[in-house]
């Protein structure tokens, strides 16, 4: 046998690298030339080489093997320690060190805990909990960073805790290689390889523990996932039972909701939605807004008792589900966190799961109707608002173009229509002005009108003839939708963009006019107000002082005269001036003597001056009486 054909028999048998020296010990032993010995020499280092190649190689396919069966383990994954045990004496034996183990992280007390260990023969060390950050465990669990150390005890790079120092001592180990387990950029332990003598950690080492590391890892989430699969398996097990049980139901479930999806396409409302459960669920339901105001009724179904309502509302927002008070049913219908209303069902019969779930289902649908409606309501009440700002601020500017601007939305300004303007009493609260605001548009594109924010004020322009009825119906619509009382002001009927412009400022001067007669909380139109509310422009700068001080200084003395002697002064006045100064007819009025009318008009006039007859003056009086009267109500 050649030299070289002894290297191939060599390289074939994987010998060890010491017996490549034989052929070439053997050349010079037979005397061969010092070209054949070179030549010898250089083939036996090419040898060596490849032998060292194939060892790689072989010991790459072990490490593939040994990732291959990991991969098989967790393909028939059945029991996760024995997967992360098999991983772990992997780890060991691909890496050649005297243990391997496992820790993994632990949220709920802040640290890491010792899972599964090979070789170990420490209790001690096999129940470790590092802190994190604390000993190479510790930092590589807190990093997600790679460590290794070939001499621990001596390694500063990491904080020595006494507890863990004396769990590796009693182990024994020297050299230590650390590993995260990743899930994601999540750390959720760490996997080790360690010695108990020093030795360094090849590049390519670290490279298997990794790639070992992260089957652990999806071994770890794959078991989390067939445990949560296992209990979704069986909860849809026994659905699949209360299925078989209620297939009926089921199928009523599935034909309400198609018909609900359909209704929120189509734009249906909550009379639909409420029609819709009554026909899946037979009985009665009753649909109420936030304010426990109805918006629908199917059936017989009288308002549920306002303490058990709160309550269920409350219960059902708290559970997400629809709750059960007696013979009703509750469904809260909410958006996020605002309360919208709720449903209220009497069913004909016991509700299955699945029935239950169709009254759920309706009260989301009715939430989506009403966020719907709602945000279709603020875009249209903001274009009904700016039309109305602009009737009110450029009134006789390109009326065809605001005619056309008002058809568009169903307002037809050549018709008469009434001016109501809203006191400013809920300016003081940033919750009620914007609950006003929004009142004011569903209350006005119900009924064909405007509505829009003027000077702090809510401004409403609603179709009809009667200004004084208007008012006190919006005073009380408001009233009951704020939970308090609103002082009222209109004018009107107008027709036309002048007209109505000049409506809204009577109207304005009218609401003024009330709060400074202190009749807050009340509705009135100007027309109502008389003469004095076309005045109170001039009277009213005082606001109610200035009424008081125009008052004391018109009739103070006549009416505090009467408030001491408890005489009728006054109304011997109201009766002269409304007799025409005809003291016959005004004794006829009060049903005394013409006498006794000459003796309270000299009294008058010792009070009031001898000209308070003069036309500025008695225009002034009985200006002031009207006041009177108007504040006193009387």
């Amino acid at each position: 046998m050649t030299p070289l054909s002894h290297l191939l028999e060599l390289l074939e048998r994987e010998a060890s690298p010491v017996e490549f020296e034989g052929p070439l010990l053997q050349a010079r032993a037979d005397g061969a030339a010092a070209e054949e010995l070179a030549a010898l020499e250089e083939a036996k280092v090419v040898a060596l080489r490849v032998r060292a190649l194939l060892e790689r190689r072989r010991r790459r396919e072990l490490e593939l093997s040994g990732l291959y069966d990991t991969a098989s383990d967790l393909a028939g994954l059945r029991d996760l320690d024995s997967v992360l045990s098999a991983i772990v004496h992997r780890s060991r034996n691909l890496l050649g060190t005297d243990i391997a183990y496992l820790t993994l992280n632990d949220p709920d007390h802040g640290d890491t805990y010792m899972r599964v260990t090979d070789g170990s023969i420490s209790a001690r060390f096999q129940r470790l909990r590092l802190p994190l950050g604390g000993g190479l465990g510790g930092l590589v669990a807190q990093t997600g960073t790679p460590y290794a150390t070939a001499d621990y005890a001596q390694d500063t790079r990491f904080q020595h805790l006494g507890e863990v120092d004396a769990g590796v001592g009693e182990e024994g180990l020297v050299a230590i290689l650390g590993v995260p387990l990743r899930l994601g950029a999540q750390v959720i332990g760490v996997l080790y390889a360690a010695n108990r003598s020093a030795r360094p950690f090849a590049r390519e080492e670290v490279a298997l523990l990794v790639s070992l590391a992260a089957h652990a890892a999806v071994a770890i989430d794959t078991a989390r996932l067939l445990t949560e699969t296992q209990a979704a398996l069986t909860e849809l097990s026994a659905a699949n039972e209360v299925i078989r049980a209620h297939s009926e139901s089921v199928e009523r479930a599935a034909a309400a909701h198609d018909r609900m999806t359909s209704l929120v396409v189509r734009g249906g409302g909550v009379e639909d939605v409420a029609a819709a459960v009554t026909d899946a669920l037979g009985g009665s339901l009753l649909v109420l807004d936030a304010d426990g105001r109805t918006l629908a009724l199917v059936g017989d179904l009288g308002t549920p008792e306002s303490s058990v309502l709160a309550e269920a509302v409350t219960a059902s927002r708290a559970g997400g589900h629809a709750v059960r008070r007696d013979e009703l049913w509750y469904a809260a219908v909410v958006a996020g966190a605002e309360n919208l209303g709720t449903l209220v069902c009497r069913p004909q019969s016991p509700l299955a799961d699945a029935d239950q779930q169709i009254l759920e289902r309706a009260a989301l649908v009715t939430a989506l109707v009403q966020l719907f409606r709602r945000n279709l309501a603020e875009a249209e009440g903001r274009v009904r608002g700016e039309l109305l700002d602009d009737l009110i601020a450029r009134p006789g500017r390109d009326v065809d173009a605001l005619r056309v601007r008002a058809r568009r939305i169903g307002v037809d300004l050549d018709s008469p229509h009434v001016m109501v303007a809203i006191g400013d009493e809920f300016a003081s609260s940033g919750a009620l002005r914007q609950r006003a605001a929004s009142w004011g548009v569903t209350y006005a594109a119900t009924r064909s009108g405007l509505s829009a924010i003027r000077d702090g004020r809510v401004v409403l322009m609603l179709p009809g003839g009667d200004a004084g009825a208007t008012a006190r119906a919006v005073a009380k619509d408001l009233a009951r939708a704020l939970g308090r009382p609103a002082t009222v002001g209109s004018a009107g009927p107008a027709t036309g963009a002048a007209a109505q412009a000049h409506a809204y400022a009577e109207a304005d001067r009218c609401v003024t006019a009330l709060v400074a007669l202190g009749r807050t909380g009340e509705a009135a139109s100007t027309s109502e107000l008389g003469f004095v509310g076309l005045l109170l422009g001039a009277v009213t700068d005082g606001g109610d002082r200035g009424v008081a001080r125009f008052l004391h200084h018109a009739i103070g003395p006549v009416v505090d005269y009467d408030t001491r002697r408890g005489t009728a002064l006054v109304k011997t006045l109201e009766c002269y001036f409304g007799a025409g100064g005809s003291l016959a007819r005004a004794a006829e009025q009060l049903h005394v003597h013409v006498n006794t009318v000459t003796q309270r008009l000299d009294r008058v006039a010792q009070l009031l001056g001898p000209d308070w007859q003069r036309p500025e003056r008695a225009l002034e009086v009985q200006l002031a009486l009207r006041l009177h009267r108007l504040r006193t109500g009387a």
